[in-house]
């Protein structure tokens, strides 16, 4: 009898079971190599693509190590996953509930908590305590201020997105919550990028950390990344909500997911697309949570063709088939753009990742281009070629990959003082 992939990294035969009735007929590359270390309770620090299976590459050893609690011990909140958004945090806590249907732990509990939705139902589900929280920096901090939890006995805590969570805007409250961690703990770091500012922060979590990085082609592309085909089209920054409109119609998208600078965007390009008889809604931080979901939902279910979103889309979201990512106001960072094309092409399948690009931002996607270590040929469309001359001055660029000016950003700051409040215990 042949010895399961899995199997021979050293998972239960429950756990095995679980991959195969999850549609994992093998190891991805990132699970491969993580899961194995961190069954010898190793700390992790692990890079590699989206849509290559990063998830189960932590969520299988965690239950692996979940289904060692000796029967009838109190429940205490053993496993932590810290999420940078709402929608990541249901994506990880369903993989982890789905998974989790094969593993001999009786009555496993798992709480998803984060902001956007009263909290008072989240505290009431957590009375009686929970083996698995999965949660949003914030939200988390809430319910521990009303002894919804404790954080004493967690043995492995995950950073999803992990380089989103090391960042600027999450820095403060990251400090705050590894301050009530034990000690004692394996940590585990998972992203698809981290930039070397995000890494020097990183390593003062870690303790002795296994790094992972799946291996890059020349020019920067994963050996094992998804087809992601990418398209640069100039056009002058006034037309683009026509040439989007008109590449709908004549590429015949069925489905397309694109990314604006703000969300006032989301809301006026959805709306200009509304008008000429798409079925297209906005996708931004100001909309409720309901609105937000219900938004995913038509989308996945094909009752939305177009969806135009923050950059919070950019993170996690799992939508499959989605066949087009359009960069319809180019991100501030290279590594956003990853991101951001990441959406597309996932397990397995081949995408397109479209990229406006007007005279004032062709410097700048010149600077995403060469972060990348690619180039995107430049493509006209009949009757929306470019009139406006193309700026001559490059951009000054910082270490974390965007553009800014030579005096230090807010989001340098901030990276700054998380390095002095984030300490190794």
């Amino acid at each position: 009898m042949t010895t399961s992939p899995f199997a021979a990294l050293g998972l239960s035969p429950a756990l095995v079971r679980a991959a195969g009735e999850r549609g994992y007929a093998e190891p991805t590359a990132i699970q491969a190599a993580a899961i194995p270390a961190l069954l010898e309770g190793r700390d992790v620090i692990a890079s590699a693509q989206t849509g290559s299976g990063k998830t189960a590459a932590f969520v299988l050893p965690m239950l692996q190590q979940l289904e060692s609690a000796p029967r009838g011990a109190p429940r205490r909140l053993r496993a932590l996953v810290l999420v940078p958004t709402r929608e990541l945090a249901a994506q990880v806590a369903e993989s982890i509930d789905g998974l989790a249907e094969h593993i001999a732990v009786p009555a496993l509990k798992l709480a998803c908590v984060f902001g956007g939705v009263s909290i008072n139902p989240q505290m009431m589900g957590l009375r009686g305590g929970a083996d698995v929280v999965v949660a949003t920096p914030g939200r988390l901090l809430d319910l521990i201020t009303h002894n919804a939890l404790g954080l004493a006995w967690v043995e492995m805590l995950v950073l999803d997105e992990a380089d989103r969570l090391l960042d600027a805007g999450f820095a403060d409250e990251l400090a705050r919550i590894v301050a009530l961690l034990p000690r004692r703990r394996q940590n585990l770091l998972f992203s698809a990028t981290f930039p070397p500012a995000v890494q020097a922060l990183a390593q003062r979590l870690l303790r002795d950390p296994v790094r992972i990085e799946v291996a890059s082609q020349p020019g920067g592309a994963p050996a094992s990344a998804p087809a992601v085909t990418q398209h640069a089209v100039e056009v002058d920054a006034a037309r683009r909500t026509a040439l989007l409109r008109h590449l709908i119609q004549k590429g015949q998208w069925t489905r397309v997911l694109v990314f604006v600078a703000t969300r006032y965007a989301t809301e006026h390009v959805a709306d200009k697309l509304c008008r000429t008889g798409l079925a297209a809604a906005a996708f931004h931080g100001d909309l409720s949570q309901g609105a937000r979901t219900q938004a995913l939902a038509d989308f996945k279910a094909g009752r939305l063709q177009v969806v135009v979103a923050t950059d919070m889309a950019a993170r996690g979201l799992h939508i499959e088939q989605l066949p087009v990512v359009v960069n319809y106001d180019l991100p501030r960072s290279a590594v956003d753009y990853v991101h951001r094309i990441g959406r597309t092409a996932r397990a397995g399948e081949s995408g397109l990742a479209v990229s406006f690009v007007s005279a004032d931002t062709e410097a700048h996607f010149r600077l995403i281009e060469k972060r990348q270590g690619q180039r995107v040929e430049r493509e006209r469309i009949a009757g929306f070629e470019p009139t406006e001359p193309t700026e001559a001055a490059a951009p000054v660029a910082d270490p974390a990959g965007g553009i800014k000016g030579k005096r230090k950003s807010k989001k340098d700051k901030l990276r700054e003082s998380a390095a002095r409040a984030i300490q190794q215990p």
